[in-house]
């Protein structure tokens, strides 16, 4: 059972999701909050799997709840809700640790497609909202430099990329590709360094800054 928590000070949004997701029979709401601080209450109580979480909230806006979380060691895997218009805020909780980011109006398929992902260490990013967040990477100073020169990613790289970018974990990958789960880490581990970002997300989308994907 993927445990989730949910937090959006819209009511008619939590209803929506939660009537969503009580179709999905592997998956359980147990915990909602209508605002950042209580968001941070039930997150600390329920430890939920995976967290659901609005950008724009009173009192905590979440992305004070991302860095909140981050900075306490205790963030789990976090998808945020968006709308077409918080780019500059989306991108922002990306940086903060989001591992990906969903539009309100998502279906069923998608939204447990997305829980799913992140419970297994995947990330989640549609396209119709990377495209709108990659006008700002521009902007964003790379966490560390990358090898000098920079060494181009191999084949199988951009392989385990393709996977890493639709959210499979690193023993789905392995399984899709054949090979063991450590090579499959190896190769992460390498594509992190030679794009000269921190986590997979980051590296997901500067890979798509770049047309590697």
């Amino acid at each position: 059972m993927v445990r989730v928590v949910l937090v959006d000070d819209q009511t008619l949004v939590r209803q929506g999701i939660r009537a969503l997701l009580s179709l999905a029979p592997h998956i359980a709401v147990v915990g909602e909050a209508s605002d950042g601080d209580e968001g941070l209450a039930v997150i600390a109580r329920e430890r939920p799997d995976v967290v659901l979480l609005d950008i724009r909230m009173p009192r905590k806006t979440g992305l004070e709840v991302l860095r909140a979380l981050q900075a306490s060691s205790a963030l789990p895997p976090t998808i945020v809700l968006t709308t077409f218009d918080d780019d500059e805020l989306l991108l922002e909780a990306v940086r903060a640790g989001a591992k990906g980011y969903l539009l309100k109006d998502v279906s069923l398929e998608a939204l447990t497609a997305a829980i799913d992902a992140v419970a297994g260490g995947g990330t989640m990013m549609r396209p119709a909202v990377t495209e709108r967040v990659l006008r700002g990477l521009e902007h964003v100073r790379r966490d560390y430099d990358t090898l000098s020169p920079s060494e181009p990613l191999t084949a199988r790289e951009v392989e385990v990329l393709r996977l890493m970018a639709g959210g499979y974990s690193n023993r789905e990958i392995a399984d899709a590709l054949g090979t063991a789960e450590g090579t499959v880490k190896n190769h992460a581990s390498s594509i992190l360094s030679k794009l000269g970002v921190r986590d997979r997300t980051r590296a997901v989308l500067t890979a798509l800054e770049r047309g590697l994907l």
